[in-house]
């Protein structure tokens, strides 16, 4: 086992604070296809090397490439590192119908489902279920594969990372797996005894140049940890075991803010310069002195402000939700509390940020789907949905796709938070809706009846389905 004493990257350079606040500077140039109207970023000649060469060929030159990941053979949970679930170039139909569906979800337990992913070449979706198979399929629906994990107890709650032809996805047994795109036969397999005892990994693995970023949870003392693996081979590099709480979300990489951060069980967001992950700081929810509800791991940490999103991060800010029934904007540089947004409830979405219009746009258990001015944390619009928002919240274009504890995806127009069009499901959608050639793919939890009640067998009515919707004839 390598010596994880020091950090993989101790002696490389992390970008610079320099872009901080510089995304949506006018540039006067035209836009590309899909963007008619907008401008696109320009570098300042402080960003430029001397002879006028871009010092970090990473940063991003247009909004589209700003949402995903700077390589075109990568696909992630939220499309790119920043994980902002922003598709520019996509849009949705007036109208849609259920191309395909089929059975993938029979687990009740209530954490958001994985969601599907289409490879960057859009010819197969990636989808993982709670039973611990990983299906591989056309976009016409048409099966590719079917592989069969050890995950059988609890499945796949996170999303694969795929690249360059392999999916990558950890498993509520600890486990992480690699996948062959093309014939669905695992590339490797890194087992829970060689990460400490992982209880589960939850949460979607981050890639980036060559290394797979990974939140693992442990089950006693009740806590998490951040891995390295080397992608080519699934062998561990380094860990920092400094969380408390069994970590769900996801790992957030801003390349230009040179940050990694993540939420916990405990309402702490955990910070890591980036690349060269030495630990940076702690923003503890919950209000001062943070949350006072159930001591956990031996008074190491109370519940009460859970952090069950994954950060978005734009413009050297990071943004997300907490039990605390707050939605918090943070300081990527120190830690510091930019601005927090009240709800009238708990929040667990996954949000969605539109980095032109400088808009943010994420869900809560009060019912309703919010978009948030980023700089001064005004509220634009609220819509409710009927139901609690667990999964996470997608933009488009001109629209907001958001699935709802009332068993329907929602369409919302992105200006005024007006509804387009529902449809309705089975059970509870708590995937995040991903939206890619004119289809929209997601999944939803299983139809359980008795579930909350103690004193009755639970019994599972209705597995839960993947789901294609396609335009309207």
């Amino acid at each position: 086992m390598p010596d994880r004493s020091q950090p993989p990257f101790a002696d490389s350079a992390a970008p610079t604070d320099a872009y901080r606040r510089r995304f949506l500077r006018a540039a006067g140039v035209a836009a590309t296809a899909g963007l008619a109207g907008c401008t696109l970023w320009e570098p300042t000649d402080q960003e430029n090397g001397a002879d006028g060469s871009d010092p970090n060929p990473d940063v991003a030159d247009d909004v589209s490439s700003y949402a995903s990941h700077p390589d075109d053979d990568v696909a992630m949970f939220r499309r790119g590192l920043r994980r902002l679930g922003y598709y520019p170039d996509e849009s949705v139909p007036d109208s849609v119908s259920v191309n395909w569906s089929f059975p993938i979800n029979n687990v009740g337990h209530t954490a958001a489902k994985s969601s599907p992913l289409p490879t960057p070449d859009g010819e197969t979706i990636v989808i993982a279920g709670d039973t611990g198979f990983v299906h591989g399929v056309r976009p016409s629906g048409e099966p590719r594969w079917l592989t069969e994990t050890g995950a059988t107890d609890l499945g796949f709650h996170g999303s694969p990372a795929i690249v360059d032809g392999t999916a990558y996805v950890g498993g509520y047994d600890g486990d992480l797996y690699a996948i062959d795109v093309e014939t669905g036969e695992i590339v490797w397999h890194t087992p829970s005894h060689e990460l400490e005892g992982t209880l589960a990994i939850g949460s979607s693995p981050a890639y980036y140049d060559g290394t797979l970023y990974v939140i693992a949870e442990y089950g006693s003392p009740s806590s998490g940890a951040l891995w390295t693996f080397d992608a080519t081979t699934g062998e561990p590099t380094w860990h920092d075991d400094r969380i408390w709480g069994q970590a769900h979300p996801s790992p957030t990489i801003d390349l230009e803010a040179g940050r990694l951060c993540v939420g916990s069980n405990d309402g702490v967001v955990y910070c890591w310069e980036f690349p060269s992950l030495e630990f940076a700081w702690t923003y503890q929810t919950g209000g001062e002195g943070g949350p006072d509800g159930e001591e956990k791991a031996g008074g190491e940490f109370n519940l009460g402000a859970q952090i069950k999103g994954t950060t978005a991060a734009h413009d050297g800010y990071g943004y997300v939700g907490s039990w605390d029934e707050r939605f918090h904007c943070i300081d990527l540089e120190d830690g510091t509390e930019e601005w927090t947004f009240e709800f009238e409830n708990r929040s667990m979405a996954n949000p969605a940020l539109d980095p032109e219009e400088n808009v943010v746009y994420t869900g809560s258990n009060d019912d309703h789907v919010y978009a948030i001015d980023c700089e001064t944390g005004e509220e634009l619009w609220s819509t409710d949905v009927n139901g609690s928002i667990i999964g996470a919240v997608t933009a488009t274009a001109g629209t907001i796709l958001v699935g709802s504890y009332d068993s329907h995806l929602y369409a919302l127009d992105k200006e005024t938070g007006e509804r387009r069009w529902r449809v309705e499901n089975r059970g509870h959608v708590s995937s995040a809706p991903v939206p890619r050639d004119g289809r929209i793919y997601y999944a939803e939890r299983g139809v359980f009846s008795n579930y909350w009640d103690d004193d009755a067998e639970t019994i599972l009515e209705e597995p839960g389905h993947a789901y294609c919707l396609v335009p309207d004839e």
